[in-house]
């Protein structure tokens, strides 16, 4: 079992699992930054994957497909948008209502182009190719690991360093970032929080119709019913313990790919599958239990250190 987690085949899998996990911890970090809980990163996921797959199955061509699902991934980040900032509706209702929603329209309309409720292996669908380094390649062991990765997992390392320069490096993201913190201030100054945030969903969908799209035309090559797996509540989580800053959010999401990877090195063994499958799960339970532990811990430390201050003061 040692070898096998120690192995460039073991750490090749992580970079793999791990990818739609940053895709969906991007998609919720971007509409937090603006004040907006996006939870609806799993249907969005779900439709971006059919989407995605039913476009090159018609056209066959697999950028088509790729275009199609960024645009139902932004759709339904607008969508979203819509209802809760131009209609006022309650986020978690809105968000629980699109996520079911999703769930039973991806079924339904895979049966009107399939005939079938569970797959789409009767589609002619394409897939996003591998991206084999030159360089990269030759050199041993991390030749073996970062090489041949799907084309989408480097675009995830990419997009990881565009979102952290939009935030922290342009215009728009400190209008973002000041929407998120305080509304009214920056409507004070004559910024439109509301079109602010509709921007930070659009680009909330588009991160997550990525992750949708890796998990039905590069980790498989169709959509199945249900195929996210909570992978995009998983990214929500990798936000939170990440605490709101992109390389820690990844770092947290790196967490549960090594999770989820470790559940599919351990197939092998005679080892009950029911427990293989709740493995990532469970690490989101563990890594929200540690993240909670230490917010607590730093905030009774910063209580105790203001009780100093103001008793230094008193002196």
């Amino acid at each position: 079992m040692i070898q096998l987690i120690l192995s460039s085949q073991f750490l090749f899998g992580v970079l793999r699992l791990t990818t739609p996990i940053i895709f969906a911890t991007l998609s919720c970090l971007i509409a937090k930054k603006a004040g907006v809980r996006n939870i609806t990163i799993e249907g969005t996921m779900l439709c971006s994957a059919l989407g995605g797959v039913a476009v090159s199955a018609w056209t066959q061509n697999v950028w088509m497909g790729l275009l199609a699902g960024m645009a139902v991934g932004v759709g339904v980040g607008l969508f979203l948008g819509y209802f809760h900032i131009i209609m006022d509706t309650d986020i978690w209702l809105t968000g629980i209502a699109i996520n079911q929603f999703a769930n039973g329209l991806t079924v339904f309309v895979m049966f009107l182009i399939t005939g079938d409720k569970g797959s789409t292996s009767s589609l002619p669908s394409l897939t996003i190719p591998n991206v084999h380094l030159p360089l990269i390649e030759k050199i041993p062991i991390i030749g073996q690991i970062v090489s041949g990765q799907s084309l989408l997992t480097y675009l995830a390392v990419v997009l990881l360093l565009v979102i952290y320069i939009l935030l922290y490096k342009t215009p728009l993201g400190l209008r973002i970032r000041a929407v998120g913190e305080y509304a009214l201030a920056a409507e004070s100054v004559g910024e439109n929080a509301d079109r602010i945030k509709l921007i930070a969903l659009g680009i909330s969908g588009l991160c997550a119709s990525f992750g949708g799209m890796f998990m039905s035309m590069s980790y498989s090559s169709r959509f199945a019913r249900d195929m996210v797996a909570g992978r995009g509540f998983i990214g929500i989580a990798a936000e939170s313990m990440g605490g709101g800053r992109p390389m820690a959010a990844a770092a947290a999401a790196l967490f549960f790919g090594v999770a989820d990877s470790l559940a599919n090195i351990l197939q092998s063994f005679s080892i009950p599958s029911e427990l293989l499958m709740a493995i990532p799960y469970l690490a989101t339970i563990v890594g929200l239990v540690v993240y909670s532990a230490k917010k607590q811990k730093d905030e009774q430390r910063c209580i105790q250190q203001n009780i100093r201050n103001e008793t230094d003061d008193k002196s």
